[in-house]
């Protein structure tokens, strides 16, 4: 395996661009806690402002991953996904909550207030992946239809595919352990980044805060 090609993609809210508390700042969503992660001051992922899809194709799209910022402004989407108002309109929906293993998910049916309301915490370092539930992907896309049609993707796209969304919701301490699939977009909607990966580019995912986010999968 090449130098380089194992990522570990940190979705840091402990450095948000908004750093006041309340619902302007973090959604209404709990910060910190027992179970918050310490930040990784040190990153080799390049970040990039000014990108063309030009350089996108040639740098990075089948080579590497990248940070992208000030692609798009979603400042309406993110506000529509504060604790409260995601409560006001999707708390009786029922969601899938998955645990964090790599090889053999297990899969829990509840109400997304009850998934809110009892489970989204800090997670225990010690726990295993396989007693971690939380939301991510399995999203009726119906259902949730309305919430997704304000959101705005990564403008780049890759020849032949097609974008599909994965939103999710998660406590600090989650994620999934090293693991690979087809490229896309993570997006911290309650944080700053915005995170490309190659097709295949190995890589983890740790919730250093409770975080909502949203995965664009190009297949």
């Amino acid at each position: 395996m090449a130098p380089g090609s194992w990522l570990l993609a940190l979705w840091a809210l402990a450095a948000l661009v908004l750093p006041s508390s309340g619902e302007e700042g973090d959604g209404g969503w709990r910060r910190g806690g027992p179970g918050a992660a310490a930040e990784e001051q040190r990153c080799t992922v390049e970040r990039r402002a000014d990108l063309t899809y030009a350089e996108f194709v040639q740098q990075y799209a089948f080579v590497r991953p990248v940070i992208l910022q000030g692609l798009t402004d979603n400042s309406r989407f993110r506000a529509l996904c504060s604790r409260d108002r995601l409560l006001a309109s999707f708390g009786d929906r029922v969601v899938r909550l998955s645990t964090a293993n790599t090889y053999s998910y297990r899969k829990v049916d509840l109400p997304f207030q009850e998934y809110v309301e009892q489970l989204l915490h800090p997670q225990d370092p010690t726990s295993l992946g396989n007693d971690t539930l939380y939301f991510f992907g399995d999203n009726n896309f119906t259902e949730w239809s309305s919430l997704f049609r304000h959101y705005s993707p990564p403008p780049f796209g890759l020849p032949g595919t097609a974008p599909a969304y994965s939103f999710g919701i998660a406590g600090a301490g989650s994620g999934v352990p090293f693991h690979w699939h087809g490229p896309g977009y993570s997006e911290v909607i309650y944080g700053r980044k915005v995170l490309y990966f190659p097709d295949r580019w190995w890589h983890a995912t740790l919730n250093l805060d409770t975080s909502v986010f949203i995965s664009t999968f190009l297949g």
